[in-house]
């Protein structure tokens, strides 16, 4: 089965679209039914695709026209090998041509994890393009020198161990990382499905992304945060401890921002909490004057 026939058989339809450094495989959910939404756009986060989304995207639908974005490395997207293709700036001009090929801005950035950096990036540097934004379990990168480049370190020999041992191993590796633990309390079945998405991406395309985007290439953004002027909605699970902290102090620098901590979750909320996770972005994006805003915010978490 093609990747199109794939997406179409899950809700689905998929798009292939010309970048200055490579394809990029764009989804939408519902497909004309929605064109007139809203665009609600989806990034994902490491060893992801637009699949990610598919227990929110029905949920998602209801209020706005979900675009999911294969990012560089992942999916349907081909950018080939070299990692310069894949940093932030030039990941952020492809995510732009994307959207503006498909029609979909300005939009609600939601992004998760590596795909929340993204949308946080996209969004400090583009705010015109970008109508609000849903940051989970995401951060604004690492402040210092020395700690990216022992990060860039760390990535570069993951990068060589998914090429030497194959995604097999990989996936074994990345799914015994601390900060996904909580994904062990998931039914088997959806376990399952995550292991076989994992399964089927590229070692290549993974071991560019690590080196090209990973969190010591991306610029350190705390000093930033005041450009993102739109309404920002900062999610984490209550034992994620770092992303929580990471969400806190975003939304001290962040002009208009609400944290929303969902209990009993880990890092991948809108997995383990799909329903929680869809009402409070329904909630958040359906908030169009500042008293509906408000009244959210004293269920969230306003710093």
């Amino acid at each position: 089965m093609t990747d199109a026939a794939r997406a179409a058989a899950s809700g689905w339809q998929l798009h292939k679209i010309a970048t200055p450094d490579g394809i990029l495989a764009v989804a939408d959910y519902d497909g004309a039914a929605a064109r007139d939404r809203e665009p609600l756009v989806l990034l994902h986060g490491f060893t992801g695709s637009h699949r990610s989304w598919d227990a929110v995207a029905p949920a998602l639908a209801v209020i706005g026209r979900c675009v999911a974005v294969d990012l560089p490395g992942h999916g349907g997207s081909d950018f080939g090998a070299d990692p310069a293709k894949y940093s932030m700036e030039r990941t952020a001009a492809a995510l732009e041509a994307g959207l503006a090929a498909c029609n979909a801005r300005p939009a609600t950035l939601i992004g998760y994890s590596m795909g929340g950096r993204l949308a946080l990036y996209f969004a400090v540097t583009r705010p015109q393009q970008v109508r609000r934004v849903v940051l989970e379990s995401a951060s604004p990168g690492l402040a210092t020198e020395a700690e990216r480049a022992a990060r860039r370190g760390s990535d570069d020999e993951l990068a060589r161990f998914v090429l030497e041992r194959g995604i097999e191993a990989f996936v074994d590796r990345w799914e015994s990382t601390p900060v996904l633990r909580a994904e062990r309390r998931l039914p088997a079945r959806t376990r399952a499905r995550l292991r076989q998405a994992r399964m089927q991406c590229s070692p290549a395309g993974l071991a560019a992304s690590l080196r090209g985007m990973g969190v010591g290439q991306q610029p350190w953004l705390g000093d930033r945060l005041r450009s993102a002027t739109m309404p920002a909605l900062l999610m984490a699970g209550e034992e994620d401890a770092k992303f929580v902290e990471a969400a806190r102090f975003m939304s001290r620098g962040l002009p208009d921002a609400t944290v929303a901590i969902v209990p009993g979750a880990g890092h991948n909320v809108h997995l383990e909490h799909a329903d929680e996770f869809a009402r409070l972005v329904c909630r958040f994006v359906g908030s169009a004057d500042p008293a509906a805003t408000a009244a959210q915010s004293q269920e969230g978490e306003r710093l």
